[in-house]
């Protein structure tokens, strides 16, 4: 496929290699517009914005890929192939399952359980494992703790559905310690792998599904500063 895709109109020499990955595209534009450096729009098709600028003086791309896995397979996919990105970090949100998980505190999903389908189109006689690149992964875990940062790291699930009439309960997957569910890392993660290219999802934890506890739409969009913070480090750390 030439560029510009179907979903970028970004010139090759746009994206940096390493991109940070938001679902709203509105967290792409704040994120762009208060943390980046001469930070430029390199794409606007559908309204799901992308920008590079500069962190440390380094040269990254945020670009937002919608919610669940269709969507963000259809980005990264295209970022891995077409604009020779080498690594991709999601920076998100996430429901807690773990009793001890509050909101706000950041988790990195160093694998991702799934009920997707995504893996069929693969071919695989088995079950894969969808798993960050451990570099990207030790990066992040540096870059919090030299901002005295707590992130967990561990399994998270993403799923399928947002809304549910109750016969998936999570309970399933808490016993099984997953930290959190998404909607996206699996199939970040299962498209990197077949890449060869590198994949990391941080969230911050903005609702937990049993004590009900939630921040606002607004909070999503404007407090995850700590998390943003920690993933441009790592993107710098890696460029």
């Amino acid at each position: 496929m030439s560029i510009p895709t179907p979903h970028s109109t970004a010139k090759k020499e746009d994206i940096a290699k390493t991109v940070l990955m938001p679902g709203d595209p509105l967290r792409s534009r704040l994120i762009a517009e208060k943390f980046l450096e001469k930070a430029v729009l390199v794409n606007d098709v559908r309204g799901v914005q992308g920008y590079t600028g500069k962190w440390k003086n380094k040269k990254v791309t945020v670009q937002a890929s919608g919610m669940g896995i269709p969507s963000v397979g259809i980005y990264s996919w295209e970022l891995y192939n077409f604009y020779d990105v080498e690594n991709i970090i999601r920076v998100g949100s996430a429901g807690a399952l773990a009793d001890d998980l509050n909101l706000m505190d950041i988790v990195a999903g160093v694998g991702a359980c799934t009920d997707s389908n995504f893996a069929h189109q693969f071919g695989l006689p088995g079950t894969f494992a969808p798993i960050c690149d451990y570099g990207l992964l030790s990066a992040a875990m540096t870059a919090a703790s030299e901002r005295g940062a707590k992130m967990r790291a561990g399994n998270l699930l993403s799923a399928d559905n947002f809304y549910s009439d109750g016969t998936d309960s999570p309970d399933s997957w808490k016993k099984m310690s997953v930290l959190a569910v998404e909607m996206e890392s699996a199939g970040l993660y299962m498209n990197a792998a077949r890449c060869g290219k590198k994949a990391l999802c941080i969230c911050t934890i903005s609702d937990h599904i049993y004590t009900r506890k939630s921040l606002s739409a607004e909070e999503r969009q404007m407090s995850f500063t700590q998390m943003i913070e920690i993933a441009l480090d790592t993107a710098a750390a890696v460029s």
